[in-house]
């Protein structure tokens, strides 16, 4: 039991932490967590609480399964060595990044001591890699040629429309036109995925990093299945720089799909690649869960450009992109709603 003084509600507890309260009724769920009640019967949480709440924060943010800190919270250390030494080469890596952005600084500053101007682009440099990443070309049918840019590319952007708004045309143009990019297209489906299973065939490196993943799902409550391994493999193998996934979600049960969206944040807190998803699922895109690190293209309905559309009621175009994550049943009854024009 705790005093009023020490306990903190559901709310405050989860902006301490810095996760969403969903996050911990989940470790709750899962028995990671275990907060106390009220006299009403609402969630407390005391000091004790909050030290174990943050240490699954913790062990979490390394990238652990929830079957993983489970492990860890009982005395197995395997779980946490392998997840300590993938941290290691992140923070690696960021060093290696970090160096070179100074080596170019020191270069810039040499250059002005000399009155030399920075060339074109050096500037730019010293900013985040993901700056760098973008282009412009003219849209395909059914917009008619009008030009467009990608800016700013996030780890994680999504690309949702309405049946027949022209996402998938977006899509494959996006990968032709950004750098070292790569359509991942429902193909991969094909004669029983089979070119899937070549690759992991051919490749035991990559063949461990798809078990590797598909084990951490499925700790995290995802189903195993051929369409999962499918996805995974274009996510673990080597090569572009960019993938642009067609209909992530394609044959994933729901639990799947949210597993899925915790990985692939994680990869990106690591530095992953960029990922565009084209998706029509809430799990995929859950809107209240959209970060900083995250983008959403709309392709509207009457074939107007597609533009960027922020996570919150009132932007512009968020009615519609909720539209388009809603139930086949909702959509249904959004389309029969009688036109307040009368039109």
């Amino acid at each position: 039991m705790c005093s009023s003084n020490s306990c903190v509600n559901a709310s405050e507890a989860a902006r301490r932490l810095g996760v969403s309260a969903k996050a911990l009724r989940l470790y709750e769920q899962q028995g990671l967590i275990r907060p106390g009640r009220s006299a009403a019967g609402y969630r407390v949480y005391g000091p004790g609480d909050m030290v174990r709440a943050a240490e699954v924060v913790a062990l979490r943010a390394l990238g652990l399964s929830l079957a993983q800190v489970a492990r860890v919270l009982d005395g197995d250390p395997e779980s946490l060595k392998a997840a300590l030494s993938t941290h290691e080469t992140a923070l690696d890596h960021e060093i290696h990044a970090l160096v070179h952005k100074l080596d170019k600084l020191r270069g810039i500053q040499a250059d002005l001591a000399r009155g030399q101007m920075p060339s074109d682009g050096a500037l730019t440099g010293l900013l985040d890699r993901s700056a760098d990443i973008g282009a412009a070309f003219a849209l395909p049918w059914p917009w008619g040629g009008e030009w467009f840019e990608v800016r700013d590319v996030r780890p994680l952007n999504y690309i949702i429309g309405s049946l027949g708004s022209g996402k998938t045309r977006l899509a494959r143009r996006l990968a032709q036109a950004l750098p070292n990019a790569a359509f991942v297209s429902l193909d991969r489906f094909d004669n029983g995925c089979a070119a899937a299973t070549r690759l992991l065939e051919a490749d035991p490196a990559l063949r461990s990093r798809v078990d590797r993943a598909r084990q951490w799902l499925v700790d995290e409550g995802a189903t195993a299945s051929l369409a999962l391994t499918t996805l995974l493999v274009a996510l673990e193998a080597e090569g572009p720089a960019v993938l642009v996934i067609d209909m992530v979600e394609q044959d994933l049960d729901r639990c799947t799909q949210e597993a899925l969206m915790v990985h692939l944040r994680q990869r990106a807190q690591a530095g992953g690649r960029p990922l565009f998803l084209m998706t029509r699922s809430s799990a995929i895109l859950d809107l209240a869960a959209v970060g900083p690190d995250e983008a959403i293209l709309l392709c509207p309905a009457n074939h107007s450009p597609p533009s960027r559309v922020a996570p919150y009621p009132g932007a512009p175009g968020y009615e519609a992109v909720a539209t388009c994550l809603a139930s086949p049943e909702v959509r249904a009854r959004i389309a029969r709603r009688p036109s307040l024009t009368g039109g």
